[in-house]
């Protein structure tokens, strides 16, 4: 199984869980997410099959959510609309973004790794 992980190399929680993947010999294809951001279509079926909600894909607790005041603006864009600004900018992503054939984890909690790629 090779999974493409989205990350940012500055993260502890990216850091964490590539060390997790690694420790279950898990292969990922690591994608640095703010040299390389996902494409609106790449976020749109990532999000898709996530089943999470799109709000979920939000960094909060960045700076860029913060400068752009994205907390009260979410409430009245559209899904495409929200699609178009996580792909304008990696920072906005939560991260990191784990993507396998199936399945998708956003976030790094190991017991819902632990739950979703040991399986």
């Amino acid at each position: 199984m090779s999974l493409d992980f989205y990350w940012y190399p500055k993260c502890g929680s990216c850091r964490k869980a590539k060390k997790w993947l690694e420790d279950q010999n898990i292969e990922v294809n690591e994608i640095h997410i703010v040299e390389n951001p996902p494409s609106k279509e790449e976020l749109n079926s990532i999000y898709r099959k996530s089943g999470l909600e799109i709000k979920k894909f939000f960094n909060t607790s960045g700076q860029k959510y913060r400068q752009l005041g994205l907390k009260d603006k979410l409430a009245t864009m559209t899904e495409d609309e929200m699609l178009e600004l996580l792909s304008s900018d990696g920072m906005l992503i939560k991260r990191p973004i784990t993507v396998g054939q199936d399945r998708v984890t956003v976030g790094f909690k190991e017991d819902q790794f632990e739950g979703t790629w040991t399986k």
